[in-house]
């Protein structure tokens, strides 16, 4: 992979993840992005539990960090299709992506104290890309998995 391709990818994880404010709000830091996969972490604060009684994580919060790092990794399609993308234009073309559709496996209550959120690409098209994400905490355990459709031209 080029240098310009590193740069590419590193930018997308940079602005996708770290330069939006609801991300930042709820603690989602951008780890790694490459061809493969995309990983973003978050730490258990008390702001983010959704069953109080239980003291576990927020669907909406396990919503929200699957739905960023398929949407950070359904953007690497865009260079997957066309890896002489320029910068510019790649931002261009970010600024248009879009969720369709997010399906959402909760398969385990939320408990942890780190979360990692990982995707995939499965599918990247010119007008749309599908990815595969799921949520594991700092063990391991998987907690949920997500298919995203994205719009991605």
């Amino acid at each position: 992979m080029g240098s310009l391709q590193q740069d590419a990818l590193r930018m997308l994880g940079e602005a996708l993840v770290n330069n939006i404010p609801f991300n930042r709000h709820i603690g989602l830091k951008y780890q790694t992005v490459s061809e493969e996969e995309c990983v973003i972490t978050f730490d258990m604060k008390p702001e983010l539990v959704g069953n109080y009684i239980q003291g576990i994580l927020h669907g909406g919060v396990i919503s929200s960090a699957m739905d960023m790092v398929g949407g950070t990794m359904a953007a690497v399609g865009i260079l997957h299709r066309n890896p002489a993308t320029h910068l510019d234009e790649l931002k261009q073309k970010i600024a248009k992506l879009s969720t369709i559709d997010l399906r959402v496996d909760f398969l385990r209550p939320g408990r942890g104290e780190t979360f990692y959120a990982k995707a995939e690409l499965l599918r990247a098209g010119k007008k749309v890309a599908v990815v595969r994400a799921e949520l594991v905490n700092e063990n391991n355990t998987q907690i949920a998995v997500a298919t995203g459709t994205f719009m991605v031209g």
